[in-house]
């Protein structure tokens, strides 16, 4: 960190917070480096926001809730669609932030900018189907109508690994709901973030409706949640994250949480289920572009028997033909892990896998690479009490286990205190039925995998409390209040 701006070449310069319309510097002029695990270089500089500072994004975006709220629905949606579109105009600059301060290849950036553009689109036309309905009286003496209206200041911690969807999630149900938001981007994914505020600056989106703030967790992150201007306090992040955040928030008012944490998927190929959809999956999701760093990755092989070996071979061979390097480079699979901090949790979880016999079959070493770079990892696990199967690895490593009976998998699925995502492969119609009813997760994907930003993501136990995504996620930004009238 650097007490003053320096005067040197990075890529997307220095970044202010915005606040009430305005890209502000913090009062101290504290800054901090945005680090991009291509290089470990610096290419940003973000301005640290204090206490003070903090307290001023509260206000502002009480006062910008007041009128926003205020506006007709009609006025709303004009400015999320101007808003979409100065994202897709700039769509370009958006996807080499994302490249540089997540490591995703070019390809996989796409997603991030899909995702928020996508999610202003629908939410702008959910928002405008969202009906207020009637309850009839029972005895016939009075009438009942529930309407909806806007719940009030949101506050949004947003995770690392998606710096556009993750923000996508939360800016387009809360602006169609009629919330104002404060935006806390992760320290390690912070530039996306503030370029869409600069982005909002220059179609001078109305004041204190959306803020983007950088800093630490005393400064930042602590009164924000203790504050009691927030309504609804929305994250994507790990469990430990929610913890935190709810116990600090808990202190001075009640609040709505909408938090979407951490999974442990499992993945299920049964005998007669598709291998090579089951291989394509895998390959895609945790040797692809975003480096297995996905909430909804799988986590945990589970493969019969019959075909086990068959799918060891095979995947170790897709392992080994990934191609990992820097996003320009052509032909590139897979990028570096998002920070130095991630490489050593995924180094640390390879080692602890060997511990627990664990046998590496390829990868399992950074690569002699400038940068965040990890090999493309596929691990044999034969003891099915290892504690490491109760642990996320966030990035491209595979563990993988045999089993025989249905009885047998869906134990070890779900023997797991997370319950995000989970995936099956079979043609057994009846099998496939049993485990979608008995899986302990929110999602189960069967023979595929399919997101969108029309179909709920969510999770049970420890993988979160409520939903992103669909028209259901905008009921945490919305009261719904009765009003019952005497006939």
């Amino acid at each position: 960190m650097q007490s003053t701006i320096e005067k040197k070449q990075l890529k997307f310069g220095h970044k202010r917070l915005y606040i009430n319309g305005e890209l502000i510097e913090g009062k101290t002029g504290e800054v901090a480096d945005a680090i991009s695990p291509i290089n470990n270089q610096a290419v940003a500089t973000l301005s640290q926001a204090t206490l003070e500072d903090t307290e001023y994004a509260l206000e502002s975006a009480q006062a910008g809730f007041k009128v926003w709220s205020k506006l007709p629905v009609e006025e709303r949606v004009a400015w999320m669609i101007k808003l979409r579109q100065q994202l897709l105009d700039n769509a370009d600059r958006l996807r080499t932030a994302v490249c540089h301060e997540m490591g995703k290849t070019w390809a996989a950036s796409e997603e991030d900018i899909t995702s928020i553009t996508d999610a202003l689109a629908f939410y702008a036309k959910a928002i405008q189907e969202k009906q207020n309905f009637e309850i009839e009286d029972r005895q016939g003496t009075h009438t009942h109508r529930m309407i909806y209206q806007p719940l009030g200041v949101v506050t949004a911690f947003l995770a690392w690994n998606f710096p556009l969807l993750n923000l996508g999630f939360k800016l387009g149900p809360a602006l169609a709901a009629g919330c104002s938001i404060i935006i806390k981007a992760s320290e390690s994914s912070s530039i996306s973030a503030s370029i869409i505020a600069e982005l909002a600056h220059e179609i001078n989106f109305p004041k204190g409706v959306i803020t983007v703030l950088h800093g630490n967790r005393k400064n930042v992150g602590i009164p924000l949640c203790e504050s009691t201007i927030p309504q609804l306090i929305t994250m994507i992040g790990s469990t430990f994250t929610a913890q935190k955040l709810i116990e600090q928030s808990v202190k001075t008012s009640i609040k709505r949480y909408s938090m979407e944490c951490g999974g442990n998927a499992p993945f299920i190929l049964f005998k007669d289920g598709n291998m090579q959809d089951a291989l394509d999956i895998t390959q895609a999701i945790k040797f692809g572009g975003n480096a297995g760093q996905v909430c909804v990755a799988p986590n945990r092989f589970f493969i019969q028997s019959d075909v086990y070996e068959d799918f060891k071979d095979q995947l170790v061979k897709r392992a080994l033909q990934t191609k990992v390097g820097y996003y320009v480079e052509e032909e590139v699979d897979m990028g570096p892990v998002a920070n130095k901090a991630q490489l050593k949790s995924v180094q640390q979880f390879v080692e602890n896998c060997v511990r627990d016999g664990g046998e590496i079959l390829t990868g399992g070493k950074t690569l002699d690479k400038e940068g965040c770079y990890y090999a493309p990892t596929v691990i044999e696990l034969k003891d099915r009490n290892a504690e490491i199967l109760q642990h996320e690895v966030f990035g491209p490593v595979c563990v993988i286990m045999k089993f025989d009976t249905k009885e047998e998998v869906m134990k070890l699925a779900n023997d797991s205190t997370a319950g995000l995502a989970s995936y099956i492969f079979t043609e057994n119609e009846e099998l496939l039925e049993e485990f979608a009813i008995n899986l302990e997760f929110g999602e189960v994907q069967q023979n595929g995998v399919k997101y969108d930003i029309n179909l709920p993501h969510l999770g049970v136990k420890n993988s979160g409390i409520s939903m992103d995504c669909s028209e259901y996620a905008l009921d945490d930004y919305l009261i719904l209040k009765r009003i019952s009238k005497k006939i």
